[in-house]
């Protein structure tokens, strides 16, 4: 997921191959309600407070509250959570909750982990996420204590939280085990060991981790039986294990040893019509980032022309690249915002929809050759040349590029699309250091809140890697969150403005939007599969 992490920017591309390979099938030998799931790698880290990957976390930590089916919000380990009639101060009352080495979870847990993730000698990658929450900003750069977070504990079970200002989505990201509580006494017993291992820590949510190293290829998630509600808990345990390509996958499927296996695009057109084949949406787009300060004078004066930019995006066949390159179920997006993730609060219309704005996110030749021409007639230039870098250990990177570079020279006379797939790691850094031209990056959404997408192309944000600035957009969403913040209905719209703003400039352009395509044993039953946030949620699931 990801601003994501704001989870994810490029850095996310690979995160979410993580993220969307998760899950499996009971054993032939087994009675039990056990199920055999699988990661494409291992899980980065148990450590709340210091994680980059939330798909998983929700199944063993819980916050106040925990999402549920269709993005539901549903309780966790407050049984009740109300806020002041400004939207600044939130209260919850915390149930009689147990870690599960059997001690109280109280009110102080939380508000250590929230201090501790804010601390600037943390690191959290997350930390932006707590913004809203008083002084955490001073916090996180370092210019005022942890102690003075607005977070604090009234008695044992009554949290209080100070905003800054009214957030509307405050109470769906509650729901994030980002912000669940940490035990101090467990930290402080292990130290330097604490979430290294899975027996260096303790678990609030429906599941505990168990034979988890921190490198190994295998671990399993047993019942908490110290879970509060561990009576809706049908699983006795989830075993894991890394499987590196879909065809390992398909195998292991077919030999009973997973419940659920992602499906690469051949895959797709040998299964789509088999029983057990299934599709999961995720609020993950990708999409384009152009370098705006890019360090060539010539190429960083291509980049700022929006008539380039358009040209870019009116050239690229978006349903010949979902159907027919990737063919795994990934559909067109409208605009920066994922369809499916929030709606209006009026008229229940989804963002997606209303984001729309003629002729910029679709395909037209003629068009596309016209803001080409025109650009660079502006540019005094016949001929352009640009490098776009992709990650060479995602699976869609290469046939993504390949099919970009055919397009978009076919299409524009005169354009060279040179192509630079490497190591994830390497495409992070360079995206960080402002060392590219384009970038084919990802983001998945944290919350259902557009938001959390609509974050990222503020001027200086962290992960607005290629420092796009628009002095109407920052505005709109600077507005979204202080004078419209508590006026659902004035923030719908703003944000509705800000993205069509956005698509308008082309300040990024959107790719595709992802959806994953599996065999799900029809055994397996009560899978939550979240389209933001914390994908997967194991706590209603059985074998039938």
């Amino acid at each position: 997921m990801v601003k994501k992490t704001k989870l994810l920017a490029t850095l996310m591309v690979a995160g979410a191959t993580v993220l969307l390979a998760a899950c499996g099938k009971q054993s032939s030998t087994s009675n039990k309600q056990v199920l055999n799931l699988s990661m494409s790698a291992p899980i980065g880290s148990l450590d709340i407070s210091k994680s980059t990957d939330f798909s998983q976390t929700g199944n063993v930590y819980e916050s106040f509250y925990r999402l549920g089916k269709n993005g539901k919000v549903t309780p966790g380990l407050a049984k009740s959570g109300t806020v002041s009639k400004d939207g600044k101060t939130w209260t919850f009352k915390l149930r009689n909750a147990k870690w599960s080495n059997g001690t109280p979870i109280t009110a102080k847990d939380f508000v250590y982990s929230w201090r501790r993730t804010v601390n600037p000698a943390t690191k959290s990658q997350y930390a932006y996420l707590f913004s809203s929450i008083k002084n955490a900003t001073k916090i996180n750069a370092g210019n005022a204590n942890p102690d003075t977070l607005g977070i604090k504990a009234e008695g044992k079970h009554t949290v209080v939280v100070s905003l800054t200002k009214p957030v509307a989505y405050f109470k769906v990201l509650m729901t994030y085990s980002l912000f669940a509580p940490q035990s101090q006494k467990v930290v402080d017993k292990y130290g330097k060991k604490y979430a290294t291992k899975s027996q260096y820590n303790v678990y609030s949510g429906p599941f505990k981790v168990k034979d988890w190293t921190g490198t190994g290829n295998k671990w399993s998630f047993v019942k908490n039986n110290d879970y509060w509600d561990k009576k809706v808990v049908k699983l006795s345990k989830i075993n894991y294990q890394i499987v590196s390509s879909n065809s390992t996958g398909l195998d292991l499927y077919q030999q009973n040893k997973l419940d659920l296996t992602p499906l690469s695009s051949e895959q797709v057109k040998n299964y789509q019509n088999n029983k057990a084949f299934k599709q999961y949406a995720f609020a993950y787009i990708t999409y384009l980032k152009y370098n705006f300060k890019d360090p060539n004078k010539t190429r960083r004066a291509a980049i700022n022309n929006r008539n380039i930019r358009l040209a870019i995006s009116l050239a690229i066949d978006r349903n010949q690249l979902t159907k027919k390159v990737l063919g795994d179920g990934s559909t067109t997006p409208t605009g920066f915002v994922t369809s499916g993730l929030a709606s209006d609060p009026k008229t229940g219309k989804d963002f997606g929809q209303e984001q729309k704005v003629k002729d910029r996110v679709v395909y037209d030749k003629k068009m596309a050759q016209y803001y080409w021409k025109k650009g660079m007639k502006q540019l005094g230039m016949k001929k352009l040349t640009l490098s776009v870098i992709a990650a060479s250990d995602v699976t869609a990177s290469s046939p993504l590029t390949q099919y970009l570079k055919a397009q978009l020279q076919s299409v524009l006379p005169g354009f060279t699309l040179n192509l630079q797939l490497v190591p994830q790691q390497i495409a992070d850094s360079d995206g960080q250091k402002g060392q590219f031209d384009m970038t084919v990056s990802s983001w998945g959404a944290d919350f259902k809140d557009p938001i959390t997408f609509l974050q990222i192309p503020e001027t200086g944000t962290s992960y607005n890697y290629g420092k796009y600035s628009n002095k109407a957009y920052d505005a709109l969403i600077k507005k979204s969150e202080n004078q419209d913040a508590n006026n659902k209905e004035a923030r719908w719209n703003d944000l509705v403005k800000a993205s069509c703003l956005f698509t308008k400039d082309q300040g990024m352009t959107p790719l595709y939007q992802q959806t994953t395509s599996y065999l799900q044993n029809p055994k397996v039953k009560g899978i939550i599969h979240n389209t933001a946030g914390e994908e997967w949620n194991f706590k209603s699931t059985y074998l039938k």
